[in-house]
């Protein structure tokens, strides 16, 4: 067995690609547009995945955008996805820049959530050993869920 991807449905794909791509960091792998089922898929991956990727040696983010308005309700309910960072207060702090809440700030030095607009709880881990300690972090409260 080999795990391929996780599906997201977005309500509004410029918004969601800024949100990944722009802000997250990530990189579009490829899209395809299925005009008899009126969807869009747009595959996305880590820049330091992608060379893995065109191998089918790493697994994808599929965003799936249907284009007959749908509402789609309770993102948290599948858990949430997960990335690794190079240096986690430099990426939280590029996201709250932007815009992006820090649902839970990494107080540890290590870990973060962040929502994404259609409310999909996105984990941010730090890659290797914990960074040192510091403020503003290690003050900062939880806002809202994660």
């Amino acid at each position: 067995m080999e795990y391929l991807h996780t599906m997201v449905r977005v309500k509004n794909i410029e918004e969601s690609l800024d949100f990944y791509c722009d802000k997250l960091g990530l990189i579009e792998f490829s899209r395809k547009e299925v005009k008899s089922g009126r969807f869009t898929l747009v595959f996305l991956c880590a820049p330091d995945d992608k060379n893995l990727a065109e191998k089918n040696k790493k697994p994808l983010l599929e965003l799936t955008y249907n284009w007959d308005a749908e509402e789609y309700k309770g993102g948290r309910n599948f858990g949430h996805l997960a990335f690794s960072v190079n240096n986690i207060y430099e990426k939280c702090q590029f996201l709250m820049d932007n815009g992006v809440t820090i649902n839970r700030p990494p107080r540890d030095g290590y870990m973060a959530f962040i929502k994404s607009p259609d409310g999909i709880s996105l984990e941010l881990l730090q890659k290797g050993d914990p960074l040192e300690i510091k403020e503003p972090w290690s003050s900062m409260n939880n806002e809202g869920t994660w």
